[in-house]
């Protein structure tokens, strides 16, 4: 099986194979993440005279986009258009890094008729149209569209969530934000409302008064203690330190010295060679004994005797 693999991989249409398989997996996720169709009309004012103001200081019609992808969406190349036969109306500009929106974020475009004041500043007016469109960068698919009924003046008309929902006239204004605002209680007001006379406050704040003082006491009592036998410990060991030295002195003066050891041991071999000689000597003495003459040339020892006086 293996060598299978390995001749279908060195031809050269297994290599082609691989190599486009390989670029089909790391194109997908960049393909996942820059979906245009996730885009959705989110929000709308079509009369704008006392509401939300643009970057110039100027109040006109806005719409609101949302991503509903978890993936970074770029919407430059589509196209904007408040007509059913012009869907290439308004072709947003590329190369914008504004244009670029976030997962699960909006962005703003100011239908205000102005192009020249930026990207996100449309060629046409809303206030006397009631149809929207988003179109791919081809020019013919819809990505997101919407009829919408007559509007009234500084009351926007969206989703009752981000993306998804039924349309309806907003409550309250909230462009660039989510729809559906969570009211978050403040924890003053539920303490309030749980303890109105406040003896739970005045309790925990007593609790934590005199917790904090036995901890303190406990702190000042034990961690003098510790830092007393900490320095006499240290004391301890440094006058141990200083000592060792006297100590090791004291032990090379009482050892004795390699001269004394050498005499004692010569002292007790001499002694022990004086004992072993009075037993038995072991000096040879040869003495010599001087002779007047030598017994080879002696008359005595001669064959003929010797004539004598009479």
């Amino acid at each position: 099986m293996i060598s299978i693999i390995q001749r279908l991989f060195n031809s050269r249409f297994g290599r082609q194979g691989f190599a486009a398989v390989a670029a089909a997996a790391l194109w997908l996720p960049n393909a996942q993440g820059q979906r245009t169709t996730d885009l959705r009309f989110n929000e709308l004012m079509a009369i704008n005279r006392t509401n939300y103001e643009d970057d110039f200081g100027e109040r006109s019609s806005w719409i609101e986009i949302f991503n509903s992808s978890y993936g970074t969406v770029d919407i430059g190349g589509c196209y904007l258009s408040d007509d059913a036969t012009n869907l290439k109306k308004y072709p947003i500009p590329k190369g914008d890094v504004l244009t670029s929106i976030k997962p699960r974020q909006h962005v703003i475009f100011w239908a205000d008729n102005k192009p020249t004041h930026g990207t996100f500043h449309l060629n046409f007016k809303i206030d006397d149209t009631r149809f929207l469109a988003l179109t791919s960068s081809d020019g013919r698919t819809i990505i997101d569209s919407i009829t919408y009924p007559e509007q009234t003046a500084d009351v926007s008309y969206g989703r009752s969530e981000d993306g998804a929902g039924v349309w309806h006239f907003c409550e309250r204004t909230t462009p660039s934000t989510n729809n559906t605002l969570v009211q978050l209680e403040a924890a003053s007001d539920r303490f309030k409302t749980y303890d109105p006379v406040g003896i739970a406050m005045t309790t925990t704040a007593m609790s934590v008064v005199f917790l904090a003082l036995i901890l303190l006491f406990i702190v000042f009592k034990y961690v003098g203690k510790t830092a007393l036998w900490v320095v006499a410990l240290r004391s301890k060991r440094i006058a141990k330190e200083r000592l060792a030295p006297a100590k090791v002195v004291a032990e090379k003066k009482q050892e004795p010295s390699p001269g004394a050891v050498f005499a004692a041991i010569a002292y007790a071999l001499r002694r022990y060679e004086l004992e072993m000689s009075e037993l038995e000597s072991n000096i040879l003495t040869i003495n010599k004994v001087a002779k007047a003459y030598s017994p080879w040339n002696s008359k005595i020892y001669t064959l003929r005797e010797t004539p004598t006086k009479k």
